[in-house]
């Protein structure tokens, strides 16, 4: 069985999150079961929220089951191979930016693929890569990464940038897209590696 780009994209960002997710919910000593529902919701919650605002119900996960497969298994193997991570935050961390990148990918060529302007196509990535992490923080009493100083949803909506911007070179549609997850993941790791924010507001 062939898998297009954009088919690629979707399983690894499913994996990537799953991951993030579970580690997220293990940090916080959740059992086996809170494990799997937090990697469930951060895997798909970003993608039912764009789903729901486009109209293209049933949701993917409800049409395609592979996907909910995907993540029980991904989420039992992280909970299995616990032991031999010893770094629970830097991996999840990496994992995290990686499914970002992913899913803002996924959510710029939804809404291309809905005829939407350029603008709400970024929104639409940013919804994609943000929502999953936000419902799993919530979740885990957590404030999310995206309320907090941490550049996250900007990368996303700069990685929606670049994406555009590259169209206009006429490069192909499997480069634009790579090159565009690559940025974002590597826009994660340099602002947090040396501690970059926006200021904050507040008293």
């Amino acid at each position: 069985m062939e898998f297009t780009t954009t088919q690629t994209i979707e399983i690894l960002g499913t994996i990537a999150f799953a991951i993030s997710g579970s580690f997220a919910a293990m940090q916080r000593r959740l059992d086996p079961f809170g494990v799997l529902i937090i990697a469930f919701v951060t895997s798909i919650g970003g993608g039912t929220v764009r789903d729901m605002l486009l109209g293209d119900t049933p949701v993917k996960w409800m049409r395609d089951v592979n996907y909910c497969l995907l993540i029980l298994i991904t989420s039992l193997l992280t909970i299995f191979f616990k032991t031999h991570i010893k770094k629970f935050k830097i991996t999840l961390f990496l994992f995290d930016s990686l499914g970002l990148g992913l899913f803002t990918v996924l959510g710029i060529q939804k809404g291309i693929a809905f005829g939407l302007s350029p603008g709400i196509c970024i929104a639409l990535g940013t919804i994609t890569g943000c929502f999953g992490g936000i419902i799993r923080d919530t979740l885990l009493n957590t404030i999310p990464l995206i309320f907090r100083k941490e550049i996250y949803a900007t990368a996303c909506i700069s990685g929606g940038l670049l994406y555009f911007a590259l169209l206009q070179f006429n490069l192909k549609a499997d480069v634009t897209k790579i090159l565009v997850i690559v940025f974002i993941f590597a826009l994660r790791i340099f602002v947090v590696r040396y501690k970059l924010a926006l200021p904050k507001f507040g008293y």
